[in-house]
């Protein structure tokens, strides 16, 4: 199997969540959201004028800031 067939295979099981589906999930504003993304903290892609975040990166995320609060 190719690298690309990995890559296009492993997306398959990838779930992207919009900002607003971030904020509800983490039960913040949408802005944070953006803050969060904007800083580098949250990972995301930019999709037109949009951004979508891997909802793996936000559950990573919460973990870390679990951690560090701890």
């Amino acid at each position: 199997m190719s690298m690309q067939e990995e890559h296009t295979e492993g997306l398959g099981q990838v779930r992207f969540l919009t900002v607003a589906e971030v904020a509800a999930l983490m039960r913040v504003s949408k802005m944070t959201v953006y803050r969060l993304v904007h800083s580098g903290e949250l990972p995301a892609v930019r999709v037109g004028r949009s951004f979508r975040v891997q909802e793996k990166a936000v559950h990573s995320y919460l973990d870390r800031a679990y951690f560090d609060a701890g």
